[in-house]
């Protein structure tokens, strides 16, 4: 893909080893970079503008890590901030992504307002933008795509158009397409906050539909030992355990997430369409029996199809959809092999 050319912005941080002392060595740009795209739902090419994250040692090779939805290119905090990144537990000194070894890039998710107001945006938009901004960093080839839930739909749809781009997959999650029980329970979402659109109350309807969502992302095995307890009657009502944890969830995700966002990207994984064949580089697709949203069989038909060679690692886990932030210590060594295996 093409792009602007621009210069490179200077490095604006160095990144904290797990002591604290400063890493001058690891080198950070967290920056926004002006690309031209032909977006797949739009009739020409546009400027976008990607905002992405790109840290470690400056001559390690580069692994693409991209999360769901609701992540950012904040993949992993940088030295002046307390929060941490949402992948944490695996990049750092001593973790499978070792920044010493590599560097990692991650971007903020487009949506049509980013291209130019088109009807929708794709996983293949996703993918190109990706392309085209490691082509303007002068990256050449990244070492590998690790992607987790929509992330990993991005990085099948990165390999099937931009091949020679991309050394590895390593597939958390996510599938060729998406399974047609997870695709209603997200068009339910997307209807209950369109529905909070029309009768002006859009932040309490987000709240719900992430509520709901919630019930999609954990596993039942989870739910029966947190939310065991009997109900307490309070404010006129009964009140079950779940609940509490529910609207803790739904408020938590209005304060970070907008409604317009959360519309377009939820629909985006309804669009993804894959075809495995098409997909020729060597893929570790790891996956979790509890996983409601991406069954294994659907993992399953993945690994036969792809094109290159495939393993599939299943992990026994109670958090479904979301034991790929859970599992760290479980999903560590599998991150480790698969990036040797480059």
């Amino acid at each position: 893909m093409s792009s602007q050319p621009q210069p490179v912005p200077p490095p604006v941080s160095a990144l904290v080893a797990a002591s604290g002392a400063m890493r001058p060595d690891l080198t950070t740009q967290r920056c926004t970079r002006r690309l031209t795209l032909t977006p797949k739902y739009g009739s020409a090419p546009c400027e976008v503008d990607v905002r992405y994250l790109w840290c470690g040692a400056p001559d390690a090779p580069t692994v693409i890590v991209q999360g769901g939805i609701s992540a950012s290119r904040d993949v992993v905090a940088l030295d002046d901030e307390a929060a941490p990144g949402w992948w944490q537990a695996q990049i750092g000194a001593g973790l499978p992504l070792d920044l010493d070894r590599y560097r990692v890039l991650s971007i903020d998710w487009l949506t049509p307002a980013d291209l130019g107001g088109v009807q929708a945006v794709s996983s293949e938009d996703q993918a190109d933008a990706l392309a085209a901004l490691v082509e303007a960093l002068g990256i050449g080839r990244v070492h590998a795509f690790v992607g987790s839930s929509y992330g990993a739909m991005a990085a099948l749809a990165f390999a099937a158009r931009h091949p020679y781009a991309l050394g590895r997959l390593v597939l958390l999650c996510g599938a060729h397409r998406p399974h047609p029980l997870a695709t209603a329970q997200r068009s339910v979402q997307r209807g209950i906050v369109r529905l909070g659109l029309d009768c002006g109350q859009p932040e309490q309807a987000l709240a719900l539909a992430r509520q709901l969502a919630m019930t999609t992302y954990r596993g039942s095995e989870e739910f029966a030992r947190r939310f065991n307890a009997a109900p307490e009657f309070r404010d006129g009502r009964f009140h079950f355990p779940v609940e509490d944890y529910l609207e803790h969830a739904g408020r938590r995700f209005v304060e970070r997430f907008d409604v317009e966002r959360f519309l377009a990207l939820s629909e985006s994984i309804d669009l993804h369409d894959v075809t495995p064949e098409q997909v020729a580089a060597p893929a570790t697709l790891i996956g979790f029996p509890s996983d409601r949203l991406v069954p294994l069989a659907d993992l399953c038909e993945l690994q036969r199809r792809l094109h290159g060679a495939a393993t599939l690692e299943v992990v026994e886990s109670p958090y479904g959809h979301d034991a790929f932030l859970k599992e760290t210590d479980r999903i560590a060594p599998l991150l480790r092999d698969a990036l040797a295996g480059c």
